[in-house]
């Protein structure tokens, strides 16, 4: 339900758009900081990775003077590394997925060649990777899910209104995955992705 709502937010604010709505389309990478929110933090040693992402995107924006509305969005290669330990013994997640974020975004225009935003909506991750990890003999025990819904929230400045750089954080509404005993009889811990985002995109 909370998918679907999130979805109907965004199509709508493309349904009301008018007709002097300026749409550009570019290219977006950068970089990501992630780790694993686990609920038993005692038992298990969790620490933060690095990694990158890059795709297409698109944006709207309706010009309403000092202030526009618009909406963003992007079908993005996305990789993010977490190391997660067990019985002293550290593991690399490596998940490595396509992401699509899609965010409502409030313009704010600063100077002539220079802008300020903040963005926020949901985000949909598919797993194209490796989908499970262990420690040392213990195979499989980290299963990651296929799919995840997560949220962004995010600002950022706009240059000559061709580039935009700026700074997310984005939290799973959902699990990312299970980390099972070696028999997979128990589940030990249902961990949730909080990843922070550095993004630079450039608009034709």
């Amino acid at each position: 339900m909370r998918k679907i709502l999130a979805s109907m937010v965004i199509l709508a604010t493309f349904a009301v758009m008018p007709a002097h709505a300026q749409f550009k389309f570019g290219v977006k990478a950068g970089m990501n900081n992630t780790r694993l929110k686990l609920d038993y933090e005692n038992a298990f040693s969790n620490k933060a990775g690095y990694g990158w992402f890059i795709g297409p995107t698109a944006k709207v924006s309706f010009p309403l003077g000092i202030l526009n509305l618009g909406a963003d969005g992007a079908v993005l290669y996305d990789e993010r590394n977490s190391k997660t330990g067990l019985d002293g013994a550290e593991e690399t997640i490596k998940q490595k997925s396509i992401i699509i974020p899609l965010n409502v975004r409030m313009n704010f225009s600063l100077l002539k060649m220079l802008g300020a935003y903040v963005a926020t909506g949901p985000q949909f991750g598919f797993n194209v990777g490796n989908s499970g990890f262990g420690w040392g003999e213990m195979k499989d025990n980290f299963q990651l899910k296929k799919s995840q819904f997560s949220w962004n929230v995010g600002l950022g400045v706009m240059v000559m209104n061709h580039l935009d750089i700026g700074v997310a954080y984005n939290f799973g509404l959902g699990r990312t995955g299970e980390l099972q005993e070696t028999s997979g009889a128990a589940i030990l811990d249902t961990p949730k992705q909080k990843t922070w985002v550095l993004s630079a995109a450039y608009y034709f």
